[in-house]
């Protein structure tokens, strides 16, 4: 082939690929049918018990709740950008994006564990009514992925620093980034599913 040939020839697209690990996409989708099913529980049990759920509903921290939902997509913005900036190899760049996440994300768990303590302190629990042993359910399991969320930003922090990922190489902080936002995903639902629809 000459090389005039060779420039008029057509450029092959790359090939589409999933973002992040497979395992990762089915692990979503299990926890996404998990939630669902939740959230259904929640919502025919307001219906049955609307009183008790106005009254639970009312003692919850609307504007805590508020900030959570800002910290809870501000890791999600940090994460994708961190994604974008290693995908160009600044690697150091994306490091600083990394910890902008966990950093949400642990003002996330704070937070949430502050409300845990003034509920506990006021003598609730899920043995009250059924809004409380719902609440906790719902929340509890929520916070436990938000968890394990900022565990993998805390374990993906060192090797994106030192340059491990790069433009072709980043699917370990994609499979983190998608984790999160799904993390974020829910709390979208279950924060005015819970916190401000009456």
């Amino acid at each position: 082939m000459t090389s005039a040939t060779a420039r008029l020839s057509p450029v092959e697209p790359p090939s589409p690929r999933l973002v992040g690990d497979l395992v990762i996409w089915l692990l979503v989708l299990a926890e996404l049918l998990t939630f669902g099913m939740l959230f259904i529980a929640f919502a025919f049990a307001r219906i049955r018990e609307r009183a008790v759920f106005s009254a639970g509903q009312a003692t919850l921290d609307l504007s805590r709740g508020a900030i959570n939902t800002v910290l809870l997509v501000s890791a999600s913005w940090c994460i994708a950008s961190s994604v974008r900036a290693v995908r160009v190899n600044d690697s150091k760049k994306g490091a600083r994006w990394l910890l902008g996440a966990l950093a949400c994300g642990c003002g996330f768990l704070v937070l949430k564990s502050v409300e845990y303590l003034h509920k506990w302190q006021e003598g609730i629990d899920i043995a009250n009514n059924s809004f409380y042993l719902l609440y906790v359910m719902l929340t509890g399991f929520h916070f436990l992925h938000a968890t394990v969320g900022c565990i993998i930003f805390a374990v993906l922090w060192a090797p994106t620093r030192r340059g491990a990922y790069g433009a072709d190489t980043c699917h370990a902080l994609e499979t983190g980034a998608v984790f999160w936002h799904m993390v974020d995903l829910l709390w979208m639902v279950l924060f005015p599913l819970v916190y401000v629809l009456r």
